[in-house]
């Protein structure tokens, strides 16, 4: 069982940068036309961010009394950052020949959401404090998990088990040859995470979020 605690914990040890949005837009090449980010043979696209900003607004709205400002800031970047994230953990993964199961996602969700007072409460804490919509809770949990192994046995917030996590992210990332849209940032493979950057090669045709 993965608890909200040991959540944060995974997510400091591997770095993982939520900070504000760039902005700005000018023209752009072809090849990125659309795209958010480039991993490896992998388009995430711009309308990908955007649905799943969507989604997880829409959360928001869809509980009572629920104010916007609970939105976390920088959501288009982190949107940004998860969605890259999840593909250098399938690929750290895959590398080891190791999988998350489903059996493991559905005990981990229904153990923390008795926790935390049923599903409703988990999905909306998962919405605020981690930008995840509800559509992406199993997602979430697999990302979890899968961090989880990839520390080799150790403990994942451990030093041992951080450091197993970093070289496994790192190997994947580099291997994948990450290609960011500068409006959100460049893809840090040291930090495994995303960092601000001046340039840009979002299309003149795209809105800006």
């Amino acid at each position: 069982m993965i608890r909200t605690s040991s959540v944060r914990r995974l997510r400091a040890a591997i770095g993982v940068a939520v900070a504000a949005a760039a902005l700005t837009a000018c023209g752009g090449a072809p090849a990125h036309q659309g795209a958010a980010a480039v991993v490896g043979d992998e388009r995430i696209t711009i309308a990908e961010v955007q649905a799943r900003m969507s989604a997880v607004r829409e959360g928001g709205t869809a509980q009572a009394g629920a104010p916007a400002a609970n939105e976390q800031p920088g959501l288009a970047r982190h949107a940004v950052n998860d969605l890259i994230l999840d593909k250098v953990i399938a690929r750290a993964l895959t590398e080891r020949r190791l999988t998350v199961e489903a059996s493991e996602i559905g005990t981990a969700r229904t153990a923390d959401s008795r926790t935390v007072g049923g599903d409703a409460k988990l999905a909306e804490l998962l919405r605020v404090k981690q930008g995840v919509p509800a559509n992406g809770i199993d997602d979430f949990y697999r990302q979890q998990l899968g961090l989880a192994k990839l520390a080799d046995g150790q403990d994942p917030a451990g030093p041992a088990g951080d450091a197993a996590i970093r070289k496994a992210l790192v190997d994947a990332g580099t291997a994948l040859h990450i290609k960011v849209n500068p409006r959100y940032g460049t893809w840090d493979t040291a930090r495994i995470g995303l960092t601000d950057t001046t340039d840009n090669w979002l299309p003149m045709n795209v809105r800006p979020l």
